[in-house]
This record gives C-alpha cells, structure tokens and sequence, in this order.
C-alpha cells in the first residue's frame, strides 16, 4: 500500500471529515495508508507540503492568498474541500440570547488576528451592519494563547475556532453567542491541499 502523510493545521474536531478519512479505513480500500500528523510551532501545512515533507495537507484558502496577490502561483493546489462554512465562534462570558454583533461595541474583543480567520470575522461584522474597526480589540494568535488571555479576565467576547468556545462552555467559562459562519454564509474555508507534480 501507498503511504500518504496527511497534515493538520491543528488538532481539531473541525477538521474531523480529514481525520475519519485517516482513521475510519476509507483510505486503504483505495490501496492506501494514512499517517496523521499536526503541524509543529513555527510551521505551515501548506509549507510541509510545499517542502515535500507532507503528501497532504489540511489548509485554509488563505494559504493562497499571499503569492496570488504577487501574481505566482502558490507552491500547492487546494483540491478538495473540507468544510463549507467558517467554523469560528463568538462566546461571551455571560449567557445572552438576544446576541447582536453591535453588542460587540460595548466591551473588549479577543480575536484572531490575521489571515483568514480576520478576513471572514470582518465580512461577518460588515454582513452584521458593524465595522470591526470600530471594535476595542485585543490582539492575540489564537488558540491556547487566548484560552489563557481569557482566562486571565482578558476580553468581555471571545472569537476562536470550535472547538475552543465550546470547551469554554463546557467548563462554565464562557456561552457560545454568535457564529461567524452562520453569518458569513457558504464560503470556501478549509480544503486539502498537494503539490501541483503529486496531484
């Protein structure tokens, strides 16, 4: 059988149509294997698989984004798509079930800055009648970074891919108010992505 290595940006049960694929047996009644790996500190998916160190590779569209805007092509094709709808949320630290996106005016903001997951919150705010300029923001990467700002008191709203919102949730430390996909709409948003001479 072909070994395929296969890459995530990260561990997460978003990307969980990639990972059933790898551990669910649909790869070896093509004649393949899969090994699963996540990306390391430092690192891309899209640059592994650019390197030739991934076969595959879980990637944001955003990936793209940077050598398009130079006019070149990108070192990977996104082939297949994972998910069709943005998978960022927005919690608060109080139950609300009459959440507006302008409520997001009246405190501090954590978000993910950068790349994609900015582009699509900043369409999901102008979608929602706000400008996400006018917000007092807090910057930070993301991911366990901002579990710790927000468990630190940083932020009165919380914006971070599933499953970091629900888990907030699940431990009484934030309610899940708002989906950024719900309000962006169908979008292409994570896909797998190979090199152009693999494919």
């Amino acid at each position: 059988m072909t070994k395929l290595n296969i890459m995530a940006s990260r561990h997460s049960a978003f990307y969980s149509p990639m990972i059933c694929t790898i551990a669910g047996g649909f790869l070896e009644k093509e004649g393949l294997t899969g090994e699963y790996h996540v990306v390391e500190a430092g690192s891309t998916s899209g640059g592994a698989v650019a390197e030739g160190r991934m076969d595959v590779a879980q990637a944001a569209v955003s990936a793209s984004w940077s050598p398009l805007d130079k006019g070149t092509r990108p070192a990977f094709a996104h082939f297949a798509q994972i998910n069709r709808y943005d998978g960022f949320f927005i919690a608060a630290r109080e139950p609300d079930t009459d959440f507006s996106w302008n409520k997001l005016l009246n405190g501090k903001f954590l978000y993910v800055h950068g790349g994609q997951p900015e582009a699509m919150l900043r369409y999901g705010a102008f979608k929602q009648g706000l400008d996400l300029s006018d917000v007092d923001d807090i910057p930070s990467s993301g991911g366990s970074e901002m579990m710790d700002q927000w468990g630190n008191g940083e932020g009165d709203y919380f914006h971070e891919q599933g499953a970091f919102p629900q888990q907030l949730e699940h431990d009484g430390k934030g309610h899940i108010v708002g989906s950024v996909g719900e309000a962006v709409g169908p979008v292409a948003f994570s896909s797998l992505v190979g090199r152009w001479d693999w494919l």
